[in-house]
């Protein structure tokens, strides 16, 4: 049950900055006291669960104060919390999740700091998606190869498994591209916090689907596993992940 006053405040706050979609408890500020984190938007378009002017709201459980941070990216589907500690300081940040409802399965991914009641950016999706980069390109005999260029990584994917009637569009008999063909890697499309060396720290773990000649032509994921190291959020496992 919530305090009677983070009720009051979020009806409060339903009136006059949307719909509450998602709340939380635990100290984000590290004043020992539970804090009330939750999302509010607005549901412009009736019978559909699209949502905009999402908005991460904190009310300190302290002084009862609310702080509101906006979003960039503020418009989507199903919105979600998750409050843990990213950075070891004992403090739960706060991640936040947006499906765009697009095709490729994007996710719009953030996590912030709120130590001592300032709101601080840990991760971006955006800048996630501009720092890693790959190349997928189909090669001979039925392999497609996925270069991680900020890893300087190499990965083959054996693609029989697409069937004879996919293959034969690209491949000659003799197991020779017809054509030089590139696929590519998709935005983030999930994050999910993991804490890997069970310490009560997590860490991320970060999906992106590998496509080949179109977007529903799924070939498998790029999965990044991701620790904060005092400044950012950095890669310290990577895999590739196939379809069974």
């Amino acid at each position: 049950m919530f305090h009677q006053g983070f009720r009051d405040s979020l009806l409060a706050q339903t009136g006059r900055a949307g719909n509450v979609l998602y709340a939380q408890t635990g100290d984000v500020n590290g004043d020992h006291v539970p804090d009330w984190v939750y999302l509010t938007g607005n549901y412009p378009y009736p019978g559909s669960q699209f949502v905009d002017k999402i908005t991460l709201n904190i009310q300190d459980g302290r002084t009862m104060r609310t702080y509101a941070i906006p979003l960039k990216a503020n418009a989507g589907y199903n919105p979600t919390l998750f409050l843990g500690d990213f950075t070891g300081d004992q403090v739960k940040d706060i991640q936040i999740s947006i499906a765009s409802g697009g095709s490729g399965g994007i996710t719009y991914e953030y996590v912030y700091s709120f130590l001592n009641d300032q709101g601080r950016q840990l991760f971006d999706f955006e800048r996630f998606n501009e720092a890693y980069r790959y190349d997928v390109n189909y090669l001979d005999y039925y392999q497609v190869e996925v270069i991680s260029r900020n890893l300087n990584k190499s990965y083959r994917i054996d693609i029989r498994y697409k069937g004879a009637e996919y293959l034969s569009e690209i491949y000659d008999k003799n197991g020779k591209l017809k054509a030089p063909i590139r696929g590519d890697v998709n935005g983030i499309g999930g994050l999910y916090p993991v804490d890997f060396e069970r310490d009560g720290i997590y860490e991320l773990l970060a999906f992106q689907r590998i496509i080949g000649r179109y977007n529903a032509d799924g070939l498998g994921y790029m999965m990044n596993a991701l620790k904060w190291n005092g400044g950012a959020f950095v890669p310290f496992q990577q895999w590739v992940g196939i379809f069974g």
